[in-house]
């Protein structure tokens, strides 16, 4: 920025960096900025839009942090403060996808009720759920970067909210359908506006141990769903399905008007800007305009919303890294959920064993996402911190890689056990070692795609995150729609091996394609932080 000097300022709570711009000639547009500007040290300088025409060039103040270590910032909150809004995103983030399954082991008391008898409605009542997940994100995503993540967050809670209550009312299949899919669209939020909050207040070094919390909750929440729904659909009505999970949700949105606070710095910077536009004295004060970093001259609201829905689709049409990881994600997920529509039909159909204890086999893909889950959390920051060492250049998005070369290996081993070995006259634990290996596999992919994502796009994360979600919800609508049918022709053993051989394709070669050519990626795009 040109020489400028600080101005008094009216009294606030907690003053912002003032700064008097003496206008600048050449404006750009706030999402060629915005990625950036908010990790640059307070000395360093930053364009920004010339004031507007009827505006002297002195009468413009620049409202920024109070320098690099301003309490407001949240990425210099307490680790209690960072913590408390890491687990409630989390918490909401587990609670969907816990409705997403919970009713698959009850689909088929639901479709006695109804009188449904086409295989493809049953499935649909489960996977229309996480249909919903691939559009909700498309605009919840980028809303949170327009009016914040907390506020956006907790509205999409309350219509998920009363949605999958009204599911415990539906009187017939068409209804049960219709308010599934409205669930699902509130319940899509935390998918990406919760990677977007962990951005916002986790420095790059710290955020490994947050994502590996948050990236396990929307896998472990299909995993408890079915467990639980299996006893539900044994000793209940489906009904409680829904209402149980409203009981729970309610309790989660309670603590998340006291725990969850803002945490997006262009919405807290304009909360800042407003309190000095209030306390100025029209009559006295020589300065007219007040204007964030992130602001420029063309700020009205429709013209931000159409760029902010769109940006999704352009990161992934623009954007190799969101096409690549994107594909992979998607199979992964859609694997995930296809193995949740299927485990009860194994040890049901394979080893005749009762719904509930069938249910319980659920827990081995628990086991498999939770274990790798915690070895990954203790390891992801540490490697981080050791390739920034060891190369000296600073941190990058590749350092997140690594953990995701043992994910790509054991995914297939998992499916090939799990298929091979789905028969009756095999002990029901080697399929269970197969599906926690796939489990194992799952986490690992995802915790490192999230993270990379995260690192790469930084204020932009919840739309990047936005992009590879919707193409990983159609996955997990799709799968579960053609995997009897799929099953039934081909059997377990051919029907994952053509999975596993999916999974080696793409699976395997990314993480060295990108520790390759991801920083070339990077610096040649519009949104990525470039290094």
């Amino acid at each position: 920025m040109t020489d400028q000097h600080r101005l008094a300022t009216p009294s606030t709570s907690a003053s912002p960096t003032i700064h008097e711009e003496p206008g600048v000639t050449s404006p750009v547009d706030i999402e060629d900025t915005d990625a950036n500007v908010a990790d640059k040290p307070q000395n360093e300088k930053t364009k920004v839009a010339p004031p507007s025409e009827d505006a002297s060039e002195d009468d413009v103040l620049i409202v920024n942090w109070e320098g690099p270590d301003d309490p407001e910032n949240p990425k210099n909150w307490s680790f209690g403060r960072k913590w408390a809004a890491t687990t409630i995103v989390s918490a909401f983030t587990f609670i969907s996808p816990v409705s997403s399954s919970m009713m698959a082991p009850a689909s088929d008391q639901i479709a006695q009720q109804f009188g449904i008898t086409n295989s493809a409605v049953i499935a649909l009542l489960t996977s229309i759920f996480v249909a919903a997940y691939a559009f909700g994100p498309l605009f919840l995503g980028p809303m949170s970067e327009l009016y914040g993540r907390s506020r956006v967050l907790q509205l999409a809670n309350l219509w998920y909210l009363a949605w999958n209550l009204g599911c415990a009312f539906a009187q017939n299949t068409g209804q049960l359908i219709a308010f599934r899919f409205l669930a699902g669209l509130g319940g899509s939020a935390p998918l990406s506006i919760g990677g977007g909050l962990i951005g916002d207040v986790w420095k790059a070094e710290e955020r490994g141990q947050a994502i590996a919390v948050y990236s396990l909750a929307p896998l472990l929440g299909p995993v408890i769903g079915p467990t639980c729904g299996a006893w539900i659909a044994q000793r209940s009505t489906w009904r409680w399905v829904f209402w149980s999970t409203t009981i729970v949700d309610a309790f989660i949105q309670v603590l998340g008007l006291f725990f969850l606070q803002e945490t997006f710095a262009p919405v807290l910077l304009e909360r800042k800007a407003n309190k000095i536009r209030k306390s100025m004295d029209p009559e006295k004060a020589n300065v007219r305009e007040v204007r964030t970093v992130f602001d420029n001259t063309d700020r009205h609201w429709k013209k931000i919303v159409a760029k902010a829905l769109v940006r999704p689709f352009a990161l992934f049409a623009r954007e190799p890294i969101v096409q690549l990881l994107g594909i992979y994600m998607a199979f992964i997920y859609g694997t995930l959920y296809l193995f949740l529509t299927t485990i009860d039909s194994i040890f049901e159909g394979i080893y005749h064993q009762p719904v509930g204890i069938a249910g319980l086999h659920y827990l081995a893909l628990g086991i498999g996402l939770s274990g790798a889950s915690q070895i990954n959390a203790r390891l992801m920051d540490r490697i981080y911190v050791y390739y920034t060492k060891k190369n000296g250049s600073g941190g990058k998005p590749e350092y997140r890689l690594p953990s995701m070369i043992p994910g790509t290996i054991l995914l297939p081993i998992g499916l090939l056990i799990t298929g091979w070995t789905a028969r009756a006259d095999v002990h029901w634990i080697a399929p269970d070692i197969g599906i926690a290996l796939v489990g194992a596999g799952t986490i690992l992919n995802f915790q490192s795609i999230q993270t990379y994502v995260i690192d790469a796009f930084t204020l932009h994360a919840a739309s990047a995150l936005a992009a590879v979600t919707f193409l990983r919800s159609l996955a997990g609508f799709g799968f579960p729609l053609f995997a009897p049918a799929m099953y039934n022709a081909l059997g377990y053993g051919k029907g994952d091996t053509i999975l596993a051989c999916f999974a080696i394709a793409v699976g395997i070669p990314a993480p060295f394609l990108l520790w390759t050519y991801g920083e070339r990626i990077r610096n040649a795009s519009k949104y990525a932080k470039r290094t």
